[in-house]
């Protein structure tokens, strides 16, 4: 298979001399997905922060290559990985190479986010290009100096060589007279075929490590400036209630305590101190009178409202194959199952925080945001700014999950500082990160199949959701595999605020589907894997619509999970369920395997698949699997968030369940070798894991699971 790439000719590579005689290359980091046309070519290299430096080390023998990353790092590695596809490109030893965090800048970079798994894959095919071109200038500068012709020249562990007459120089040394040429054309360039790679599919160690584990300031909360103040705030404790009034005179008589002042729409409380402790122990001072404003909503109303939902056909379904209606009505039997779900916070371990210093003629921010494009623009407005006077700064982010795509807390930040006239340090504490809104909406499907001559004739898939958009994916599977197939959403409006949470909607959705097919397959008598592959063998040879997935890279994916798996083999006593899902562009099977402890169903162990096409960084990319696998499972078994007249029932650990260290499965993760442009990672393996540990229960214990968390219908599980 070989790898598609699509070039620009938008996309550039600017060249300047360093001062030490080195050579600095900013290189357009233009979204190589959809036109570029319309894209602003900049010309003047001092506003690019996207840029690869080159310049001769200490000794003048080697070379020092510094390789700026674009997109935000919230765990998911590009700030190792992104880099590593222009050092590939580039030839160049990764032990030359030091890594930087831009800043935001989208006069250079495009698609600044770190969200719906797509940092790498948008990007791929202009990092590769950037090595490339910056090569063929050394290689090129090389030739030049040595009177040979560059077809004579190879480049490999940051230097040039010339096979026949022995000689070789560092890039370093090649970096002032590169500096000087003219840049080839994109499509002139040359890239490596896969079979070339040399560092990708290595794995590589964290670029951040070091400064982790010895402290070193890389996180918001590490962000410190001469006369900073810190700032944290009050908010009205149940969605649905407003600020009436409030007395300040304890909050502003503790120590360090430097003002107090609404804010936010009148509707919440700052308080600015010279510390966190004294902010917090101001807030926790206040004295504040809040009022309903309308109808105080609580998880029980909420959940019936849902169910009511489900028995009302939408103005207009996603998706409406065939004919549904006949299809069920002519049915020998039909399966009618209902899951719910609630909502969940995201808990990253990191609680919400920003610094902001507001001044008359500049805005500066910085912290660690998943979206900071979106995050400038809605701070300029709030301020009355233009976008020119706002510059944000990303740190490393101590965990996100969709949780820092919403900008909440980097608006509070702003509004703070402009009020106080002063740099500061926003802070949520962890009740405030918990109880502040922005959740996975809490949602419930009703799944029915209609089954005739012993095959699955019908299929109807009802959503409904609080603030949930669209709770359905009517381009992914069984989309296209079954000729009779109607999807329909209904999206409810809630005052409590919803967002993204890793692998929005699938992150459930796929957990009841996959639960349900395996419902489906014990109706018709066959094996769940088979069932399935039976399902994509239509998809592929008589598909019906549109849809989004790859029927055989499906099938493969389904075919690695069971042979690592041993599937249907395991020993006596230990119980395997499957699940196997599509999105964010990649293909995932899991099987579960549980084994009765006593009463108590425990997982011992999954075995994961995954295609995501080149696997940049193994030893990063099996971390991000592991990772996917574990937070679906913890959040499957015990997460659970809920209301009562408004106000969140858990603000803290010792309410809201995570699994535990001790209770985390063993995950093997395997890769479909692939020469395919790599796709998402970092939320993939997420949605399969509850239907994979809900199907291995069931096998276990007899069983169905129809809510989450599992702890709610699953004997012995607590």
């Amino acid at each position: 298979m070989t790898t598609e790439l699509q070039h620009s000719r938008r996309q550039f590579l600017k060249i300047t001399a360093t001062v030490g005689g080195g050579m600095m290359l900013g290189f357009s980091w233009l979204k190589p997905y959809g036109d570029t046309e319309g894209a602003e070519v900049v010309t003047d290299f001092i506003e690019l922060n996207g840029y690869l430096k080159i310049a001769p080390d200490a000794t003048g023998k080697g070379s020092i290559i510094t390789i700026l990353s674009p997109n935000p790092e919230v765990g998911q590695n590009v700030k190792t990985s992104m880099p590593m596809i222009v050092a590939e490109e580039l030839c160049a030893n990764w032990k030359d190479v030091v890594v930087e965090q831009a800043p935001l800048n989208t006069a250079v970079f495009k698609r600044q986010v770190a969200g719906g798994s797509q940092s790498i894959r948008q990007t791929w095919a202009t990092l590769r290009n950037a090595g490339a071109t910056a090569k063929h200038l050394l290689v090129e500068a090389a030739a030049q100096e040595w009177g040979v012709a560059a077809a004579e020249c190879t480049a490999a562990d940051s230097f040039v060589k010339h096979a026949s007459s022995g000689r070789s120089a560092s890039f370093g040394s090649l970096a002032a007279a590169a500096a000087k040429l003219t840049p080839p054309a994109p499509e002139a360039v040359k890239l490596k075929d896969p079979s070339e790679f040399t560092l990708i599919g290595t794995s590589q160690g964290n670029v951040d490590m070091e400064a982790i584990l010895t402290g070193k300031p890389v996180f918001g909360l590490d962000q410190k400036v001469p006369g900073m103040l810190y700032s944290t705030a009050l908010r009205p404790p149940a969605f649905g209630q407003k600020l009436k009034s409030f007395d300040d005179k304890a909050a502003r008589a503790v120590k360090g305590v430097v003002d107090v002042f609404k804010f936010g729409s009148d509707n919440k409380i700052a308080v600015v101190a010279t510390s966190t402790w004294a902010a917090m122990k101001g807030k926790k001072a206040l004295q504040a009178v809040w009022e309903d404003d309308g109808t105080l909503e609580s998880t029980a109303s909420q959940y019936e409202a849902m169910r009511q939902k489900l028995d009302v056909a939408a103005e207009q379904p996603k998706r409406n194959d065939g004919d549904v209606k006949t299809a069920f009505a002519t049915a020998d039997k039909v399966i009618e199952r209902v899951y719910e779900a609630p909502y969940l916070p995201h808990n990253p371990m990191e609680p919400g925080n920003f610094f902001a210093n507001v001044t008359t003629d500049k805005v500066e921010l910085s912290g660690p945001a998943q979206a900071p494009e979106r995050f400038r623009g809605e701070v300029a407005k709030l301020l009355g700014r233009d976008e020119s006077t706002v510059t944000i700064g990303l740190t490393r982010m101590g965990g996100g999950f969709g949780r820092r795509l919403r900008g909440d807390f980097v608006l509070e930040a702003a509004e703070i500082s402009s009020i106080a006239k002063a740099p500061v340090q926003h802070v949520f504490t962890r009740e405030d990160d918990m109880t502040a809104g922005i959740y996975r909406p809490a949602c419930m499907y009703k799944f029915r199949a209609a089954i005739k001559g012993g095959q699955l004739v019908g299929y109807h898939l009802t959503g409904a959701g609080l603030n949930a958009g669209n709770v359905v994916r009517e381009n992914f599977f069984p989309a296209g595999a079954i000729e009779n197939c109607l999807m329909e959403s209904h999206d409810m409006p809630s005052k409590v605020t919803t967002g993204p949470w890793r692998a929005p909607i699938t992150n459930f959705l796929a957990s009841a589907e996959q639960s349900f097919f395996d419902e489906i397959a014990e109706a018709l008598g066959k094996d769940p894997v088979q069932f399935r592959i039976e399902l994509f063998e239509r998809a592929k040879t008589n598909p019906v619509g549109k849809f989004e997935y790859d029927a055989e890279r499906s099938i493969g994916v389904m075919k690695l999970a069971v042979e690592k798996s041993n599937w249907g083999k395991a020993p006596a006593g230990i119980h395997q369920g499957f699940s196997a899902y599509f999105c964010h562009n990649s293909y995932v099977a899991e099987v579960a395997e549980v084994k009765m402890e006593g009463r108590k169903p425990v997982v011992k162990r999954v075995v994961c698949a995954v295609d995501c096409g080149i696997v940049i960084n193994p030893v990063a990319a099996i971390n991000q699997c592991e990772g996917g696998v574990i937070d679906g499972i913890g959040h499957a078994m015990y997460g659970d968030f809920t209301l009562e007249k408004g106000k969140p029932q858990q603000d803290n650990f010792d309410k809201f369940r995570l699994i535990r260290m001790g209770e985390q499965p063993a995950v093997e993760v395997h890769f479909v070798k692939s020469n395919t442009d790599p796709t998402g990672l970092g939320e993939p393996t997420l949605p399969p894991a509850g239907g994979a540990v809900a199907n291995a229960f069931y096998k276990a214990t007899g069983e169905r699971v129809y809510v989450q968390p599992m702890v709610k219908g699953v004997k012995g599980l607590g």
